[in-house]
């Protein structure tokens, strides 16, 4: 009889499963720290940037709005790259170590960040704490889909996501706790007033006036990351690493040792040997695949006739297309614009003062984190179109009247209460909307169009393809707010129709469909060749005798001789 293939497998109770296995909740759950990290740094910049310490330490940052966007952003742009580099880097030295490695640089980051007297030191630290939150955004969501079970995989993706939006609701509350260190207001008693995009290190030092809020307002935010980047390290040692890695480099054993704890099961369960078979035949199905499509090629040369084949063949560019599309709407209809600068915008629809801006971003948060929970029951429900369509809408509508709201009044907003009280209402609709529709989805989609072949790589480019656009929303958005104030909404809800259009248009149902079902979406049939292969190798290696033995025999040279069978 045919063994069931990891493509064809029918999503069964979801969630229900978690029951059964815990620890694989706790696993996964712990791993999502990475996450939190990313949503804590992306929102405690917001809250610092207007406080007045920082303002009298770091004057050039606080007046200039085209030297806030490169300190918002200089984060985003490490991150892209890390996110690139750290493919090679998980493969060589695997998922665990890789997490590891990530937690070791965003230490060093946040430390330097914390401790900053000048601005090489600030924009230093915040690269390298980029580079570490490229690296986990890439190898946590890898290491959770390898070690969970195909049923709650994509839950697990939306918890990563929930993880994020966590880490962005504590960083605003503690912003706005640690603001009020200090005491009295403080204002810089020397202004910068020299050229914009000029660096001058003679304004990169504290008002010499200025003895009211203390510095630790903002340097505790920038500290307190160090806490859950710890923990992440340290928990990390006790976790299995992925069985798939270990596969991948031919630690048989040890894979079978890992997939056993993670499933909570002896080594000689039938069900175990027979997913460790699953596991390893979709591995024998990628070394099949490149050399068959790429013969001759190896190292660097076959990586890039990989990436590629991508430009190269119609059906595979498509999919490709919506992946990254998905990612460029995702962050072009606004979301991080007003996570990196809501209290600068709070400020726009007429809340006075720092401390009320702060605490309006601190139900931001909240919301942004309870918007999200409604994703985990809808999307396996009402599907992705749906949630995609309905998101656009909710916040292209919310954006136009915010800005509406802003145009109408401009800087007389604050004798204004009621139309400013609406339009911060809108902001928070705009986040409801945005969180239960792109901003998960954005993550789940591209996971589920590409066939197994070329998942990874094409995961890879869609994840460097968010945050390039993030780096450029975080740029641009200070010098948008200054000087089109609210032609900022309407050039983000503009991009909100176009998410519309484009996903009505373009984007298929993937809700319940199997891989082979996308082959008729994209007119190919990849995944189908992909689905008969992983039958052979099944088939084949179950003829080895692998399914009625244990991790002993596992240990032995059947994979070399199975590779060249194949």
């Amino acid at each position: 009889m045919e063994s069931e293939s990891p493509m064809d497998r029918p999503s069964k109770g979801g969630f229900a499963l978690i029951s059964q296995n815990p620890y694989l909740l706790g696993v996964a759950s712990f791993s999502t720290l990475g996450g939190l990290l990313f949503g804590y740094d992306q929102g405690v910049v917001s809250g610092v940037i207007t406080m007045e310490s920082f303002a009298a330490r770091f004057p050039r940052v606080h007046s200039d709005s085209s030297f806030k966007g490169w300190f918002v952003s200089t984060l985003l742009l490490a991150a892209w790259f890390g996110s690139l580099v750290n493919g090679p880097i998980a493969d060589r030295l695997g998922r665990k170590r890789s997490i590891n490695l990530a937690v070791v640089v965003f230490l060093i980051g946040s430390v330097i960040q914390c401790a900053a007297v000048n601005f090489p030191m600030l924009f230093i630290g915040r690269a390298i704490a980029g580079l570490a939150v490229g690296q986990l955004t890439m190898v946590v969501p890898l290491y959770i889909s390898e070690v969970s079970i195909p049923e709650i995989r994509g839950g697990l993706v939306v918890l990563q996501q929930l993880s994020v939006t966590l880490g962005i609701l504590i960083s605003y509350w503690l912003d706005y706790g640690t603001n009020y260190i200090g005491g009295t207001r403080c204002a810089p008693d020397v202004p910068y007033s020299g050229p914009k995009n000029t660096f001058d290190p003679y304004h990169d030092v504290p008002a010499t006036g200025c003895t009211g809020q203390s510095e630790a307002s903002w340097r505790l935010p920038l500290a307190f990351q160090i806490v859950p980047a710890v923990i992440l390290g340290f928990g990390m040692l006790f976790f299995p690493d992925s069985p798939r890695w270990l596969l991948m480099k031919e630690r048989d054993g040890e894979a079978m040792g890992a997939l056993s704890r993670l499933r909570r099961l002896t080594e000689g369960e039938p069900t175990l040997v027979q997913e460790y078979l699953e596991i390893k035949a979709s591995i024998m199905l990628e070394n099949t695949f490149a050399r068959e499509n790429f013969p001759g090629k190896t190292g660097l040369s076959l990586h890039t006739a990989q990436y590629a084949s991508f430009f190269t063949t119609w059906a595979r560019f498509r999919r490709l297309a919506i992946g990254c599309c998905v990612m460029f709407f995702q962050q072009f209809i606004g979301c991080n614009a007003i996570i990196y600068y809501a209290p600068t915008i709070f400020s726009q629809l007429g809340l006075d003062g720092n401390t009320t801006s702060l605490l309006a971003t601190g139900v931001y948060g909240i919301v942004n984190c309870l918007s999200t929970l409604p994703a985990l029951f809808l999307i396996d429900k009402v599907g992705r179109r749906v949630l995609l369509m309905s998101g656009a809408v909710g916040t292209g509508i919310s954006l136009v009247i915010v800005g509406a709201i802003i145009g109408a009044y401009k800087s007389d907003l604050i004798n204004h209460r009621s139309a400013g009280w609406a339009g911060i209402a809108f902001i928070y609709i705009y986040d409801i909307n945005f969180s239960y529709s792109f901003a998960p989805i954005g993550w789940v989609l591209p996971s589920e169009i590409f066939n197994l072949s070329i998942r990874s790589k094409a995961i890879s480019i869609t994840t460097s393809a968010t945050w390039m656009c993030n780096f450029i929303i975080g740029l641009i958005t200070p010098d948008m707010l200054e000087s089109i104030t609210w032609g900022t909404y309407i050039f983000f809800a503009a991009f909100s129709l176009v998410a519309l259009v484009f996903t009505f248009f373009c984007i298929p149902e993937t809700r319940g469909k199997t891989l082979e079902d996308m082959d008729l979406i994209f007119g190919d049939t990849a995944a189908h060749e992909e689905k008969q292969r992983i039958v052979q190798i099944e088939a084949h290696l179950h003829g080895t005798g692998v399914g009625s033995i244990t991790k002993d025999a596992l240990d032995g040279p059947f994979v070399q001789q199975d590779e060249h069978a194949a």
